[in-house]
């Protein structure tokens, strides 16, 4: 039943954040609060805020810069996005088009989740001329990287190493972004030839 439909918070506050700068209340070309400002205004963590302006970005109603936040880019963009999903007129429609956006994202993400889990298992005897593999590393508890982002940590150019997931109590997180925080015990899975293994140990291990 519609009704039974359970929208996913980011959807809801990406709707709300949506509203405020069609009526004015965010305006053009102004930056919006930080992630850690929403995240307690609409009490959920910033991973939903990053969700939430994601999908704007997607519908060029906010344009998103590495280490910049989010730009008001387009009202009218806003306003077509509140009212294609009739939130201010028929709930319903508004229940129903997000269900259906959510579950299109989730097939594609599993897929992403598929294909990164084969990518995950090979090992380099099953392609012995590919100079890149996936490797796993844990992060402890007193590594520097709790607690931070990939943008921070500049982890590429201090180990030539991509991390193109991040296994957290049994999910796997792929692509995990320039914002991702990273947390205690989290396993990182990324590629890169040989000479990283050493790299990423040691930076993994910096206190």
């Amino acid at each position: 039943m519609e009704n039974d439909v359970v929208i996913p918070s980011y959807a809801r506050i990406a709707l709300d954040i949506a509203s405020r700068i069609a009526n004015g209340e965010l305006e053009p070309n102004k930056k919006i609060y930080g992630r850690s400002i929403l995240s307690s205004e609409y009490g959920v963590s910033p991973e939903t805020i990053r969700k939430s302006m994601s999908l704007l970005a997607d519908m060029e109603i906010v344009e998103t810069k590495s280490n910049s936040g989010s730009i008001v880019v387009s009202v009218d963009n806003a306003k077509k996005y509140v009212e294609s999903f009739g939130a201010q007129s028929n709930p319903r429609v508004l229940r129903k088009k997000l269900s259906e956006l959510v579950k299109k994202q989730a097939e594609i993400n599993q897929q992403m989740m598929d294909a990164v889990g084969s990518m995950i298992q090979m090992n380099d005897k099953c392609s012995p001329a590919n100079p890149f593999t996936n490797y796993e590393t844990a992060i402890g508890n007193n590594s520097l990287m709790v607690g931070k982002t990939l943008a921070e940590l500049n982890f590429w150019q201090s180990t030539r190493a991509t991390v193109i997931a991040v296994r957290r109590d049994g999910q796997v997180v792929l692509s995990p972004g320039p914002y991702f925080v990273f947390q205690e015990n989290d396993i990182l899975v990324y590629i890169g030839d040989v000479s990283c293994i050493s790299a990423v140990d040691h930076y993994i291990q910096k206190p």
